[in-house]
């Protein structure tokens, strides 16, 4: 008998390569330090960076990949400082909007010249941007570079690089 499940790639739009580059100015969570990881979800999915021990301007430059079926999620970041004899210590959480990159992925860009800026994403309540974000075409890729100011935390940023792989269609 066929099974009936659902092959979650079967209705994927495409992949999402996520850069998770570095922290910036993170919170203190253990003596004047933190050992930061950051947890990424999308929907049921969940990836994780691995643990920086004691910095506070974590350098993870790791790359998460994520299956993305609905374009109204959005994408959650949470950063723990890791304990090894208590639960993991919250510090901060942050969250980015995909719509305005995957409008930039449905564009027709073949023969666009090198490296022009497709749209820019501005700061504002709605989103964790710290600073305005521009998706470029690059390389035959639309990619997008940005800070996102963490939530629920003294202080604290972390860098991403965003960019959008096309599955091959059957």
């Amino acid at each position: 008998m066929a099974d009936n499940k659902v092959n979650p790639i079967d209705n994927a739009m495409g992949l999402l390569r996520l850069r998770v580059v570095r922290g910036i100015n993170l919170a203190i969570r253990d003596v004047k330090s933190s050992d930061p990881y950051v947890v990424v979800r999308l929907g049921k999915q969940k990836l994780k960076t691995r643990i920086i021990k004691k910095s506070l301007n974590p350098e993870w430059n790791e790359d998460l990949t994520l299956c993305v079926t609905d374009p109204n999620e959005s994408i959650k970041f949470f950063v723990y400082d890791h304990d090894v004899f208590s639960l993991d210590d919250k510090m901060g959480d942050a969250e980015f909007d995909i719509k305005p990159f995957l409008e930039a992925v449905k564009m027709n860009l073949q023969g666009v010249p090198d490296g022009i800026v497709v749209t820019k994403v501005k700061p504002d309540r709605e989103n964790c941007i710290a600073e305005e974000s521009s998706i470029v075409w690059k390389d035959g890729k639309v990619t997008q570079n940005m800070f996102l100011r963490l939530r629920n935390v003294e202080c604290g940023e972390i860098e991403l690089q965003v960019q959008w792989i096309d599955l091959p269609r059957s």
